[in-house]
């Protein structure tokens, strides 16, 4: 609302001067305003008959006559006046007393002066005389006529327009006349001050701090919705005022024609005018202090809605978060099977909550559509903290939905392994119970041999299965603890299938040769009790369950060979590791080598060229990038490098650091991929690449084989991290972890220059600006200029959603361009929008209402921009960063500093002696020494 828009404001009546000032001069008779007008339209003033006004000073007269004057000014564009002077019973010496006086006091336009000269004769004679003598005097000053009497008047002015004093019909009482006049005078001060009161209030409406709590704001928004409703009773007072005072001024209408009415004119017609004016004024003040109320009333209304639901939105954020936190701490799918089936329990209890959180934030987003369909000032906000909460409950349900198909394909993976321990068990008992003394016949021995034929035929499935085809057949990666568990069990049952074996040529050469008697010494638990369960095959196997007791019964019937020392424990994992490292760089290798020679060899292969669409033939380099490059790289060195350390495992991080610069070229691959995707959706349906394909025999098409320089350079971590974990306090662990941070730096900067070649806009070379450190996406508010936020601002409720890229020299401000491509989320498009120089940038690491916040302001706080990370932790994560850069200057220039006063020393003149001069120096690094251990 316009404050000072003319609604709110009111028009000067008199100037400076009131009734109330002058009251006591006005009931003087000195002069008066009767409303009546001259032929010429020129306006009467009328000096009534007044034997004291020789007495009155000049600038009482002058005071009378000013405030008349204003008062016709106020009624009239015409601003000639023409005086009628009555001194029928006065003398000469008097009246040319006060037409000098008149002369001197009046300030407007003077027409004509009528004078109605003394009656008397002795007067009359001596008015016409000295009139005579000094008339060219008078007229020099004032247009002055000398009058008989009242019929003479009549020839100048109409009887209608004159007081009945002089002879006319104009009904005018001069007492009545001040009353009123002081009456509007106030009337029009109570609106004056009326409009004052409304404006104030608007105005602290306008700059007052709203707060950040929702009470606070139910309270001043009850105060003010008090204030407007005695704010609206005071108006309605002030008009209910000026409407009585208006009806007071009113004359009523004669009952004959509209001459008879013209007859009467009424002196107060003027200020009849001027108070409906003032009502006018009123109705006007209080229409836009309506229209601003409600205004003001909606906005802090949606201002108390965005804040509920921001409240709403929060908790049901840190209960989300939560949620997902203790989900992830189920995370890791490896240990016993009673930790499984806990870890599933701890899900199921999960699920449960999830589902009861789920439903809350359904109202929640509701609660924000409706708040958009009602067009509330923060539609962008509500709309974005929806999708916020709709993406976050997927990745909820999406979560805990894996986790629980991880979690019961582990379950089973773990019953399979108990069954193939049962198997062992099986075979032990088998071995233990077949004694020397119940094989004295051939009947005997070939029972025994059908037994262990038998148990050989339903132990195959277990001896005969491969874990990464069970890794494969069951989707779930098994733990380098699980493949040896396998591994260890599959040795057992080995050895007592290979010992069967043995027994079975025994048993053969005894019905052959009819051997009385066959000792055979086996190992075997103590307490083995034959085993009940029947044949089964690997399916069945994998389909079967067991109690929990018989799992009991199973570990105590384990003997020591089931159990793994420790450190060769860790030996073995390591190696497996360091195995798969190799085995998946070959295959790796030979991809690439199939890839090179499948495809990008045949776009140069006169007999594909029908197959090929003419603009794809000179695409190569774009939808291969460097591959060729990579391939050479690993082909020629980096694998002959892995092979050499199967036997060193030591030698693994020293393998990835003396060729990290190697690596660069990913980057380079990386930042070509958003090209190659565009090529290779254009062409993914020709004849040539299907063909390619066929000839390959390969189940997957070409883009999932681009696909794997990405996915390799992101497996290295993985790999390396899980060799450091079996590799602690190892020969070589700090290369290796040195290795593992040099590759978690490269997807960094890999993926950091993905983003930087996505900025559009920016006028100048970003590699100048020195290396990227980090970037991110931020919710930012614009703050004031070294001032508290206004509650006009309504704006800071509505952030700007910003990318942000953190140089070494500088902060640069992006805008998220929002496309429908299918890949706008692996290959986003930044506009540039700020930039800030890092030498101007200072941070405030806290911000009042939420500890996500912190500022960055630029130029001593001249721009302020409060910004709002995804997590306390990132927030964290980047203070840290700006931190580090900051000390980095401040550290600059501080080295500046001592080398400038160096060189001032250095300049010192020789005349100084050698003491003065090694005091300087001490003093010099004992500041050095100060400064640097502060």
């Amino acid at each position: 609302m316009d404050v000072v828009s003319s609604p709110f404001s009111v028009k000067e009546t008199t100037g400076n001067l009131k009734v109330k000032d002058i009251g006591h001069f006005l009931l003087q008779d000195i002069a008066f305003l009767s409303g009546g007008r001259g032929k010429d339209n020129a306006w009467i003033i009328t000096f009534p008959e007044n034997c004291n006004f020789k007495c009155i000073p000049e600038e009482v007269i002058k005071k009378v006559l000013t405030y008349l004057t204003l008062i016709a000014r106020e009624n009239g564009s015409d601003l000639r006046f023409t005086i009628i002077v009555d001194r029928r019973l006065d003398t000469w010496s008097s009246l040319k007393i006060s037409l000098q006086k008149i002369s001197a006091s009046f300030p407007g336009n003077l027409h004509l002066v009528l004078v109605l000269r003394p009656t008397s004769f002795l007067q009359r004679t001596f008015t016409d005389i000295g009139f005579r003598f000094s008339q060219e005097d008078f007229m020099l000053k004032l247009p002055v006529v000398m009058l008989s009497s009242v019929s003479d008047l009549l020839t100048y002015i109409e009887d209608k327009q004159l007081t009945p004093e002089l002879g006319g019909t104009l009904q005018y009482c001069h007492s009545e006349w001040i009353v009123f006049r002081n009456a509007i005078e106030n009337f029009a001060l109570t609106v004056k001050e009326m409009a004052q009161v409304l404006q104030s209030f608007g105005t602290e409406l306008a700059e007052t701090e709203l707060p950040d709590d929702i009470p606070s704001i139910e309270e001043i928004l009850e105060i003010r919705t008090e204030r407007y409703h005695l704010l609206k009773n005071e108006i309605m007072t002030v008009t209910k005022q000026g409407k009585i005072l208006l009806a007071n001024l009113q004359l009523p209408a004669a009952e004959g024609a509209m001459s008879s009415s013209l007859e009467h004119r009424h002196p107060m017609c003027g200020d009849w005018q001027t108070v409906n004016k003032l009502l006018i004024q009123v109705y006007d003040m209080e229409t836009a202090f309506d229209g601003f109320w409600e205004k003001h009333q909606l906005k802090m209304e949606q201002y108390l809605q965005l804040w509920r639901f921001e409240q709403d939105f929060q908790k049901l954020l840190v209960e989300i978060e939560h949620l997902l936190k203790q989900q992830s701490e189920l995370g890791d799918v490896t240990g016993n099977i009673i930790q499984v089936k806990h870890k599933i329990k701890k899900l199921e209890s999960l699920d449960e909550k999830s589902e009861a959180l789920l439903t809350k934030t359904r109202c929640v987003i509701l609660h924000g559509h409706q708040l958009a369909a009602n067009h509330h000032y923060a539609l962008d906000l509500i709309c974005q903290r929806c999708n916020e909460l709709r993406y976050l409950s997927d990745v909820l349900v999406n979560e805990i939905k894996s986790k629980r198909i991880q979690l019961n394909r582990t379950l089973k993976m773990h019953k399979l392994l108990q069954q193939a321990r049962q198997c062992c068990d099986e075979g032990e008992c088998l071995l233990a119970n077949q004694e020397t003394e119940r094989f004295q016949t051939k009947e005997d021995a070939l029972k025994a041999l059908e037994d262990i034929k038998n148990f050989i035929e339903s132990s195959l499935p277990f001896i005969n299965y491969d874990a990464e085809s069970l890794e494969y057949e069951f989707d779930v990666f098994l733990s380098p603890e699980l493949k040896i568990q396998m591994q260890t069990v599959q040795l057992k049952l080995e050895n007592i299938r290979s010992m069967f074996e043995n027994h079975q040529m025994g048993f053969v050469k005894q019905t052959q040769k009819h051997v009385r008697s066959i000792q055979f010494i086996v190992p075997g638990p103590e307490n083995a009790s034959r085993s009940k369960h029947g044949k089964k095959t690997w399916r069945q196997n994998q389909n079967s369950t067991k109690d929990d007791e018989t799992l009991d019964c199973q570990k105590s019937s384990c003997g020591p060979s089931s159990s793994l020392d420790s450190d060769n424990g860790l030996d073995i994992l390591k190696n497996h590791v360091l195995n798969e490292l190799i085995q998946t760089e070959k295959v790796y290798v030979q991809e690439l080598f199939t890839v090179l020679l499948g495809y990008r060899a045949e776009m140069d292969n006169p007999d594909m060229f029908p197959l090929m669409p003419p603009l794809l033939r000179n695409t190569k380099d774009i939808l291969f990038g460097n591959m060729a490059e990579i391939y050479e790289f690993h082909n020629n060195i980096f694998m002959n490098s892995l092979e050499n350390c199967f036997d060193a495992p030591e030698k693994v991080g020293p393998c990835f650091l003396e060729r990290k610069d190697d690596f660069q070229m990913y980057a380079k691959y990386c930042q070509n991929k958003p090209r190659s995707e565009v090529i290779w959706k254009k062409y993914s349906e020709c004849a040539f690449f299907q063909e390619c394909q066929r000839k390959l025999n390969h189940r997957l098409g070409l883009d999932s084989y681009l696909l794997k320089p990405v996915q390799r350079i992101t497996k290295y971590q993985l790999l390396l991290k899980e060799l450091l974990k079996y590799s602690q306090d190892c020969e070589g662990s700090a290369q290796l972890k040195e290795a593992f941070d040099t590759m978690l730096d490269l997807l960094k900067s890999v993926n950091d220059s993905m983003h930087q070649i996505a900025i559009n806009g920016y006028i100048g070379n970003l590699n100048e600006l020195g290396k990227m450190i980090i970037q991110g996406g931020f919710s930012v508010w614009t703050g004031h200029r070294k001032g508290p936020t206004k509650m006009k601002d309504f704006a800071r409720f509505k952030p700007m959603q910003r990318h942000l890229f953190l140089y070494e020299k500088a902060i640069i401000f992006c805008k998220r361009r929002v496309e429908s491509r299918e890949d706008a989320d692996r290959y986003p498009s930044y506009s540039f929008k700020h930039f800030l120089n890092m030498d101007e940038v200072g941070i405030t690491e806290y911000v009042k209402s939420d500890n996500r916040k912190f500022e960055i302001w630029h130029g001593g706080k001249e721009e302020v921009y409060i910004v709002q990370a995804k997590s306390v932790d990132v927030k964290m994560l980047w203070l840290k960063e700006i931190r580090s850069l900051l000390l980095k200057q401040q550290e600059l220039i501080t080295v500046k500093k001592r080398k400038q006063q160096v060189t001032e020393l250095g300049n010192i003149s020789p005349q100084h002696n050698d003491e003065d001069g090694c005091s300087t120096w001490i003093s010099y690094f004992d500041e050095a020494t100060l400064s640097s251990s502060m």
